[in-house]
């Protein structure tokens, strides 16, 4: 029997008080980059409102500088929009992420079990 195995993993920033920056936190940066509010993002993602936002809360928490800016109600209501430090920490996720698929796809050429 020939069997084919693969390296799999999973790449996250974690800081002093655990996960700061994952896949998924990052898609939601990019929704809410989208659609302008948390809410909108949440529901884009099939996720809580309350979710989203402890999410958020989490990495502005954690981050030097805050990623995500809401804006209170109003006429028009109320949204969220990422900051330069936002923006900044989607790129840096991005390029790390394409780093270790990257580092991935060629370990995965040498894998060799017996």
């Amino acid at each position: 029997m020939n069997r084919k195995y693969r390296l799999r993993g999973r790449v996250w920033i974690e800081g002093s008080d655990g996960t700061f920056l994952g896949y998924g936190r990052v898609v939601l940066l990019e929704r809410i980059r989208e659609h302008g509010s948390i809410s909108a993002a949440a529901r884009s993602m099939e996720m809580s409102y309350r979710h989203a936002w402890k999410l958020v809360d989490s990495m502005n928490r954690q981050s030097r500088k805050i990623l995500v800016e809401r804006s209170t109600g109003g006429k028009g209501g109320g949204g969220a929009r990422l900051t330069r430090a936002g923006e900044k920490a989607v790129a840096e996720f991005w390029s790390a992420y394409a780093d270790f698929r990257s580092f991935l796809a060629e370990r995965n050429r040498r894998v060799e079990l017996y």
